[in-house]
């Protein structure tokens, strides 16, 4: 087998650099639960539909200055 002229070198990605933060949070074991049966019902991860749940929160979240 003829070896190849460049070799394909492969390096580690450095955390973070998806656009992604890792942190904890505690959730009340109810919402876990909830959690984990709309995930198992859209076959998505408990960690896609927090982001999705987060960034419709966002984007629809109304401050209220009066209080």
């Amino acid at each position: 087998m003829k070896e190849p002229k460049e070799k394909l070198i492969i390096t580690k990605k450095p955390k973070g650099e998806d656009g992604h933060r890792v942190f904890s949070v505690r959730l009340r074991d109810e919402t876990v639960e909830k959690l984990d049966i709309i995930a198992r019902k859209t076959n998505r991860t408990r960690n896609d539909l927090i982001n999705t749940f987060l960034d419709y929160a966002i984007s629809n979240a109304e401050i209220d200055t009066e209080k």
